[in-house]
């Protein structure tokens, strides 16, 4: 069945908001989680908010999640080099309110160097994660090993270094990729790649790598 109701969280990000803006415009029923609603993009097609944030386990936050086909996670820190257990902490929640809701898919932005992808990572990136990166990194490693033993239909997307560049159509994506120096990809394009995730089936319960 085709996905055609989707929840996005983090949708008020880099990223997020690209997926928030491309969703509406591909004409999905778009609903978004946000705890500040001013910081969504305008679209041209009406998009549900709920107002809440997803560290806590409140009816409000669970409620979100009712009726959905499918999860797009673009949660992140922005700039930040702290992660304050962001993901850590809501991938818990994210599951468990998945499942009260009865939906499986979710398609989740994580990080080039997270995880099994370390070891395409080549040797400038990986001095920043080991060094000023290295707490957002570990939040989300630790996130994701929630998500891998979770049960859903799960993908996680991992993409390269995030410019502010158009949308290319032009990336290229697999479970391992042939890199070097300082892969980039636009956040435009990492956001049509989560959405492309949603109705393909080649990389549930895999990760998958994005770059330009």
């Amino acid at each position: 069945m085709s996905v055609r109701r989707i929840l996005i969280l983090g949708g008020t990000g880099g990223t997020g908001r690209n997926v928030v803006e491309q969703a509406a415009a591909m004409e999905f029923e778009v609903t978004v989680l946000v705890r500040t609603p001013d910081k969504l993009p305008a679209t041209d097609r009406a998009v549900r908010v709920v107002t809440g944030d997803i560290r806590t386990d409140s009816p409000t936050v669970r409620s979100a999640y009712a009726g959905q086909d499918a999860v797009i996670s673009a949660l992140g820190v922005g700039q930040s080099f702290t992660s304050g257990g962001l993901v850590a902490q809501a991938a818990p929640l994210i599951i468990g309110a998945m499942r009260e809701h009865g939906v499986r898919r979710l398609v989740f932005t994580s990080a080039f160097g997270v995880g099994a992808t370390w070891q395409d990572t080549p040797l400038v990136p990986r001095l920043l994660v080991k060094t000023l990166l290295r707490d957002v990194y570990a939040d989300k490693a630790a996130g994701e090993q929630v998500i891998r033993n979770s049960g859903l239909d799960w993908t996680i997307v991992y993409p390269t270094g995030l410019t502010n560049g158009p949308r290319t159509e032009a990336t290229r994506e697999g479970e391992r990729l042939n890199l070097s120096g300082f892969p980039r990809v636009s956040r435009a394009d990492v956001a049509a790649a989560l959405l492309r995730q949603l109705d393909d089936r080649s990389f549930v319960g895999k990760g998958i790598l994005v770059s330009s």
